[in-house]
């Protein structure tokens, strides 16, 4: 049942893509505990739908293709704001950057135009860059520039590793943090800025609920840049463990990721989603906070709440 809204509070009604993954189901939770928001979730398909059956949210799903802007508008109209969540790491046969990033940052920009739906807030990476020779962050960034065309007013907030339950980056590093040996590539030595998703969850509702601005672009991440090794040791103390490294040559997972891409459909690891992996985090989040009016949470404590053996709880 919807809660009701006092008259200080006007009805925000916001739309989700990506909505049935990770930050998607968590976004809704949280703004389903507003009493101001309204929310439509967008999915792909009836089983992305049903990923949503147990997150606590009132949301209105929908099925959507993410390439039909006739079918996005139809979606968008009558609603004031969309949060773009899709997007994707790694490529596959089925799973393409210029499909889930380009081409469908053009059919959304094209439907919230026609729907005077002008308020977008975007999801991308750090590192994202028309001029990368890594296709993942060109795309990233060639999407972000779609996004930001009039009169759409976009907030594009560039994040890192997300730390929360379920998310995938989490669950390889409890899983790492509880073994006696790990692997790492190239012994872990890149650095990461792993963020809070409970920070990421406030920059997007901050997003919201200021006056949006045309072409912002804010790079966040958490309050730490260290070695993944060190993450990943600073994890397995929560569990008394103290793994052995080992590395692994980056040559030599290059030569493999590329072997898998051009041999299976779906491999475990390509050559761009490598390279991201490998690239160094290290931004100064200040502005970005300062920007938004968000508090980073402590890495100490985003560990512990969702990497030890509290596990989210």
């Amino acid at each position: 049942m919807t809660q009701p809204v006092h008259a200080s509070e006007p009805l925000r009604k916001v739309v989700v893509t990506g909505a049935n993954g990770h930050l998607g189901r968590a976004l809704l939770t949280a703004l389903s505990g507003r009493p101001s928001y309204q929310t439509r979730a967008l999915v792909r398909s009836e089983r992305a739908s049903r990923q949503l059956l147990g997150t606590r949210t009132d949301a209105d799903v929908c099925v959507v293709d993410s390439l039909d802007a006739v079918r996005l508008g139809e979606a968008l109209a009558g609603y004031d704001a969309v949060v773009h969540l899709i997007g994707i790491l790694k490529e596959s046969a089925r799973s393409r950057y210029r499909d889930a990033h380009e081409n469908s940052a053009r059919a959304l920009a094209s439907a919230a135009r026609d729907a005077g739906c002008h308020q977008v807030v975007y999801a991308s990476i750090l590192g994202a860059d028309r001029r990368s020779p890594n296709p993942c962050l060109a795309s990233k960034a060639r999407a972000e520039t779609l996004l930001g065309e009039p009169p759409l007013m976009t907030t594009v907030l560039r994040l890192p590793m997300v730390i929360g339950p379920d998310e995938p980056a989490t669950l390889a590093l409890r899983a790492r943090a509880r073994s006696f040996l790990v692997p790492l590539l190239g012994g872990g030595h890149s650095l990461d800025q792993p963020i809070d998703v409970r920070d990421v969850l406030a920059a997007i509702c901050a997003c919201l609920e200021r006056p949006p601005e045309s072409g912002r672009i804010l790079e966040l991440a958490g309050p730490e840049a260290l070695p993944y090794r060190d993450l990943v040791r600073r994890a397995a103390a929560l569990w008394g463990r103290r793994p052995g490294v080992v590395a692994i040559p980056v040559g030599a997972a290059s030569i493999a990721a590329r072997v898998a891409e051009r041999i299976l459909a779906n491999p475990p690891l390509t050559p761009a989603m490598l390279d991201v992996l490998a690239r160094d985090d290290a931004i100064d989040p200040a502005p970005a906070c300062e920007a938004l009016g968000v508090e980073l949470t402590p890495l100490a404590e985003t560990l512990q709440r969702w990497v030890g053996p509290s596990g989210g709880d």
